[in-house]
C-alpha cells in the first residue's frame, strides 16, 4: 500500500473548537426558547453537521423548524463562531497537526477536510492556520445531503481528489481518514477508507473499539508502522465496499 492521500476531520482533529461550538449551540436553542442539555452534544453534535444537530435536537423538544428558521439559526451561529475565531490572537490547534500536515505534504500526499462544519468555519481557520493551500479539498457540512455517520462526504472528498489529480491513479485503499468521532469513523469505514481514531474527544480504550487504528494524538502517527495495519484492514473489508462509490455518489 503507498499512501497517497489523507482525509482529515475537522473539529476535534484539526481545532479543538467543540467548546465553542457546544456554547453556540445552546445559544442557538436558547434563541428558540429551548433548554439546552450539555450530555445531548456528544450525542447529537460531534461528528455531525449544524443543520442535522439543530434539527434533530429541536424535534427531541418537539419543535419542528421550516427551512428559513433552520437557516437562520444557522446564519447567526456562524457568523458568532467567525467572531470568536477571528478574536483570537491564537487558535487552539491541536499538538502535532501543523507538524504532520508538513509531513504529509513533503511525502507528497494529497490533502482534504471532510467535516460537518460549514465550509466558511473551515476556511477562516485553515487560512488563519496559514495552510489553506495544503488542502486540495474541502467538503463541508453546508455541501452534502447526509452528515456522517452516512459515507456522502467521505465518497465525495474522495473523489474530488481523484478528478484533480487522475496521474495519481487514486484507490480507496491508498488513502487514510484521520477522525475523532465515533460518526466520523462509521463514515469512513462505511466509505471504504482505512481510520485513525485520535482520543481528542473521546477515551482511546472507545475509539480503540471501532478504528483500524487508535492513537492518542498526531504526535503518535508513524506511517510506517500504520500502512501495514491498515492494508490488512482494507483487505478485509474492500468486498463489502466495492460498490459504495456507485451507490452514494454517483
Amino acid at each position: 500500500m503507498t499512501l497517497k492521500a489523507v482525509l482529515f476531520d475537522f473539529n476535534g482533529v484539526i481545532i479543538n473548537d467543540e467548546p465553542i461550538h457546544e456554547r453556540l449551540l445552546e445559544e442557538a436553542l436558547l434563541s428558540e426558547n429551548l433548554r439546552f442539555n450539555p450530555e445531548e452534544f456528544q450525542q447529537y453534535s460531534l461528528g455531525r453537521s449544524d443543520r442535522s444537530a439543530i434539527v434533530d435536537l429541536c424535534s427531541l423538544r418537539g419543535r419542528v423548524l421550516t427551512e428559513s428558521v433552520i437557516q437562520a439559526i444557522m446564519k447567526r451561529k456562524l457568523q458568532a463562531y467567525q467572531t470568536q475565531i477571528q478574536s483570537m490572537d491564537d487558535l487552539p490547534i491541536y499538538d502535532g497537526v501543523l507538524e504532520f500536515i508538513e509531513i504529509l505534504r513533503s511525502a507528497g500526499c494529497r490533502l482534504a477536510v471532510v467535516s460537518g462544519a460549514m465550509r466558511a468555519e473551515i476556511e477562516l481557520v485553515l487560512v488563519k492556520m496559514g495552510v489553506r493551500d495544503c488542502f486540495s479539498a474541502i467538503v463541508a457540512g453546508d455541501e452534502i445531503r447526509s452528515s456522517k455517520p452516512d459515507p456522502e462526504g467521505y465518497l465525495l472528498g474522495f473523489k474530488l481528489l481523484q478528478e484533480q489529480f487522475p496521474e495519481l491513479e487514486l484507490a480507496l485503499e491508498d488513502c487514510l481518514v484521520i477522525e475523532d468521532s465515533f460518526p466520523g469513523i462509521q463514515a469512513a469505514k462505511a466509505a471504504g477508507i482505512g481510520v485513525v481514531g485520535v482520543a481528542n474527544t473521546y477515551p482511546f480504550h472507545m475509539l480503540h473499539r471501532v478504528a483500524t487504528w487508535t492513537v492518542d494524538s498526531v504526535l503518535d502517527l508513524d506511517l510506517e508502522r500504520l500502512l501495514p495495519i491498515v492494508a490488512v484492514e482494507m483487505e478485509e473489508t474492500s468486498a463489502d465496499t466495492s460498490g459504495a462509490i456507485d451507490s452514494t455518489v454517483g
